[in-house]
């Protein structure tokens, strides 16, 4: 227990027609992306009632145990994110306000992620990055339960996928957080790599979602890095999860939440994230793929890199979803959508569409650097 006082660009789609309460680009959970609320700003009271009843509210009532063993002065007073692996209460701590996460699931892998972002937290008492982050209040690991100050600011993306381009104001902040964090160098040892590259390329290519040219190419690409840098696959500290809906905007300036997946990386992996899932903005798109290659070819092939995964690992997970979403569509006989309404299983068909677009335009850029090696 622990507690703390070749530039890749797409020409512009055309502008889909989205009926009122619609969203082309979904969540991939079983029950779709819904808006994600947050907790009022500074200054308001926070209000509400936790339903501690049924199945659920047992399940409720262990976690909020959980964090009354680490932070007995936490009052939990709603619920403010809950999916099947975790949940996330917003309450008081005394006169501030804090966010509590509990695991449910605890699987090794979803425990050893938990971990990681309680390590993060933990490495910002001693060290505090260049850009804002939540405070830590108290965390333990072997419960998997995380205790930290809640930041005012909304998200400069309510979805994963944002369905209309995010204002050029809002890009531009998040992108100067991102480039003021991969310039950091904490001390040696306080962050480890928690992405392997060959073995997770190696793993594509066995399940058949990397051919094998595009083995052959990655591997070029990352054996011409590991020569420079002399280092393979350390090179860059990245947030490694750089979502806008992980960015929240404030007057005092961004905040940079969910660290669970922080740690040394080939230089431009937050960039290849923010790459791929701004699809609806290409402007956004061509900017980053030049600050990606400002440092040179080394820099423009580990962005590559990166880019592959990136879009790779988006494909697999709305394939699942797209297969999830058939699985459980409605019986014959329901009355099928009014003109111009859009399924939940077509909205992320359509994003499925969009990221294999994306996927063989990085696999041209991949195979163009290549050729100038």
């Amino acid at each position: 227990m622990y507690t703390a006082s070749s530039s890749v660009s797409a020409p512009p789609r055309p502008q889909r027609s989205v009926p009122v309460g619609g969203r082309p680009f979904l969540d991939p959970s079983p029950a779709g992306r819904t808006a994600r609320r947050w907790p009022p700003a500074v200054g308001q009271s926070l209000s509400g009632r936790i339903d501690l009843s049924g199945p659920q509210g047992a399940q409720l009532r262990m976690a909020i145990a959980s964090v009354h063993r680490i932070c007995p002065e936490f009052n939990p007073v709603q619920v403010l994110r809950r999916s099947g692996r975790s949940v996330l209460l917003v309450g008081s701590t005394g006169r501030a306000t804090a966010v509590a996460k509990c695991l449910l699931d605890q699987s090794p892998v979803w425990a050893e992620r938990f971990r990681h972002e309680i390590s993060a937290y933990r490495a910002f008492v001693r060290h505090r990055p260049p850009v804002r982050a939540p405070r830590l209040i108290a965390a333990d690991p072997e419960n998997c339960t995380l205790v930290i100050e809640r930041m005012a600011g909304r998200p400069a993306a309510l979805a994963r996928h944002p369905s209309e381009a995010p204002p050029r104001a809002d890009v531009r902040a998040a992108l100067g957080a991102i480039a003021r964090l991969n310039s950091w160098r904490p001390p040696a040892g306080m962050f480890d790599a928690p992405l392997d590259y060959a073995s997770r390329i190696a793993r594509y290519h066995e399940l058949g979602l990397f051919t094998d040219r595009d083995l052959g190419d990655l591997q070029k690409l990352l054996h011409g890095l590991a020569q420079a840098s002399g280092r393979q696959g350390v090179g860059q500290f990245c947030h490694g999860d750089a979502l806008l809906s992980n960015i929240l905007l404030a007057p005092t300036g961004p905040v940079l939440v969910d660290w669970e997946h922080a740690g040394w990386y080939l230089p431009g992996y937050d960039l290849a994230t923010l790459w791929a899932v701004l699809g609806d903005a290409p402007l956004a798109r061509r900017h980053i793929s030049q600050l990606a290659q400002q440092s040179g070819p080394a820099a423009r092939d580990a962005f590559l890199v990166n880019l592959m995964l990136v879009l790779t690992r988006e494909i697999r997970t709305y394939e699942t979803a797209v297969q999830r979403t058939m699985r459980e569509a409605a019986p014959a006989g329901t009355v099928p959508p009014g003109p111009g309404a859009v399924s939940s299983g077509e909205e992320q068909r359509l994003l499925l569409r969009r990221l294999h677009d994306d996927c063989a335009l990085a696999r041209r850029a991949v195979r163009a650097a290549v050729g100038t090696r």
